[in-house]
């Protein structure tokens, strides 16, 4: 038995995939979310095998949602029309559904499902790593910490530091770890707003104070979180630039 859940805030889409499943008795429905808070909860009460999942939902988006669960299910998304997104899925050879859904290509999809249901965790991690660079995801991150769920808007973060296998996101509201690579963050943060200054840290230009020369051809910049970050040499370079100095 494949055991799915429907994570969709339209609870018509809901009801057609149900129906459409109905014909597919090797599938049972263990729950129905109407947001990405909810499929959170009960996909690690399910540990479902399929989940049938919506992009644009109320609170987080289904991107967002899938970086914040530890383990991936096989993903078939239900969305309307997004051109980046499935660039995305198509680049990754991840199933989608256009809305409305139509019962032939949802059978087409179920067709496909035992390939899916193989390469889940590895399809879903690239696809993130593509989804990110879309435009609509880049203005804010969404975190976990003691198991609940935030959204930092970039604005809010001071400065972003390496942390072995994670990311540390320094806030006004303390600190927290992303899964994710400087890199990662370099490329999709804002460019004209966050500064790569080290190999270790990205630094939110508004955050910026004050730069020193601490010894020759070493440089320090002050935070107006009052932190100090060391400037290596490329970084001063960017960073110069940046601010126009």
């Amino acid at each position: 038995m494949i055991r799915a859940i429907l994570i969709d805030d339209e609870s018509l889409a809901r009801d057609v995939v149900k129906h459409y499943l109905s014909s597919f008795p090797e599938v049972e429905v263990v729950a129905e979310c109407s947001d990405g808070f909810e499929g959170i909860k009960a996909i690690a009460q399910h540990q479902p095998d399929l989940i049938f999942l919506d992009i644009q939902m109320p609170k987080i988006t289904g991107f967002e949602m899938l970086e914040l669960i530890d383990k991936h299910p096989a993903v078939i998304f239900t969305t309307a029309f997004d051109e980046y997104a499935i660039k995305a899925f198509e680049v990754n050879a991840i199933d989608y559904l256009l809305k409305p859904i139509e019962q032939s290509r949802f059978e087409q999809a179920m067709q496909r499902l035992p390939a899916r249901l193989s390469q889940a965790e590895e399809s879903s991690k690239t696809l993130l790593e593509v989804a990110a660079l879309s435009p609509a995801q880049n203005n804010r991150v969404v975190v976990k910490k003691n198991g609940v769920i935030k959204i930092v808007a970039l604005a809010d973060i001071h400065y972003l530091e390496a942390d072995d296998d994670y990311v540390k996101l320094s806030t006004a509201e303390g600190i927290f770890h992303k899964n994710k690579t400087m890199s990662f963050f370099e490329q999709t943060l804002p460019a004209e707003q966050f500064i790569r200054i080290h190999r270790s840290y990205l630094i939110n230009l508004a955050q910026v104070t004050k730069i020193e020369l601490k010894e020759k051809d070493s440089y320090v910049v002050l935070l107006k979180s009052d932190i100090w970050l060391p400037v290596s040499k490329t970084g001063y370079i960017k960073l110069k630039a940046a601010l126009g100095l």
